[in-house]
């Protein structure tokens, strides 16, 4: 699919295309920016450049859930504190949530109620999505009034910024047709115009999952783009589960030099539910156990763990190299 280029029409217009770091609030732009240049003449900032510009990511979507239990009793909060006793030894390391932030619908009250005393207690290291459940309210009202800024400029849900020597990429699987197509522009610009070594996106909706929800068709596009930009990792969630696969080359098919290895990563805390048949293309999978994502992103390659919850023993890891 050819997508027409695009012209800045006002200076506004040229202005919300820079990258979303320039948005960030400055406590994650400082994270950011420690993360990938430690103080000169540290020990950590005499090693070498892929140690300097190695980052943690933790990731997880489907989240908060608070209709039967309160924020304190949720599984929300076993996960938040997971990743908490992590950022403990690793005040750096950034977030990235997947979507479905709250349960039911995505009203401001279960941000304010469910998701604030857990994940929210990390928000200022948090790089968000959004999820179908968020659109629960109109135009997501709910994600966009609790995260602001941070959700990406002017309340469309995706943006890009750079971790440590990575680009990472936010896009919004929920769009309409008219507003997806705009989105798969600024995506073949950014990819264009702001090239990395490694890449990384994320999003709620998995084009490739053997969970309940199965396959998903609207991010095909997105994915043939970081197919030929020579993306590295795809991370989603929606279905209440994890699944990693082989990597996938733009029609889904595996390609070990230049696909791109893709994560499903539902088990931020909400129930967890049934999976179909594996796919040819599962490594690994499981939909047993509450846990995040734990990523180490190097300056030429990136590490892998799955972090179950206290009391739960699923777990996966591995590295790869950048393309």
């Amino acid at each position: 699919m050819r997508l027409p280029r695009l012209s800045c029409l006002s200076r506004l217009s040229c202005l919300s295309r820079l990258s979303f770091s320039l948005l960030l609030p400055l406590a994650l732009s400082s994270v950011i920016a420690h993360a990938a240049n430690p103080t000169p003449g540290s020990k950590k900032g005499n090693q070498k450049n892929s140690v300097r510009a190695s980052i943690t990511i933790y990731a997880a979507g489907d989240i908060a859930d608070c209709k039967k239990k309160p924020a304190a009793e949720s599984m929300a909060a076993r996960t938040s504190d997971l990743i908490l006793s992590q950022l403990a030894n690793e005040p750096n390391a950034l977030v990235i949530t997947l979507g479905d932030h709250t349960y039911p619908i995505g009203k401001p009250e279960e941000f304010s109620n469910c998701y604030e005393p857990t994940w929210g207690r990390f928000k200022n290291k948090t790089l968000p999505a959004p999820g179908n459940h968020e659109y629960g309210m109109p135009k997501a009202l709910g994600y966009f009034n609790y995260f602001s800024d941070i959700a990406g400029p002017e309340r469309r849900g995706y943006y890009a910024t750079q971790a440590g020597r990575w680009k990472i990429i936010s896009l919004n699987s929920n769009l309409d047709p008219q507003s997806m197509q705009k989105q798969m522009e600024w995506l073949q610009q950014e990819l264009a115009e702001k090239k990395s070594r490694c890449t990384l996106a994320f999003w709620h909706h998995p084009v490739f999952s053997s969970g309940g929800h199965g396959n998903n068709q609207q991010m095909q596009v997105a994915w043939k783009m970081l197919v030929a930009a020579k993306a590295d990792l795809v991370l989603a969630a929606h279905d209440h589960d994890y699944e990693r696969f082989v990597p996938l080359d733009e029609n889904g098919e595996r390609d070990d030099r230049n696909g791109i290895r893709s994560f499903v990563v539902g088990t931020g805390g909400a129930r967890l539910t049934p999976m179909f048949l594996p796919r040819m293309s599962t490594e690994i999978r499981d939909n047993s156990t509450h846990g995040v994502l734990k990523l180490r992103l190097h300056e030429q390659s990136y590490d892998w763990e799955f972090l179950p919850i206290p009391g739960q023993h699923f777990t996966d890891k591995g590295k790869g190299t950048c393309h």
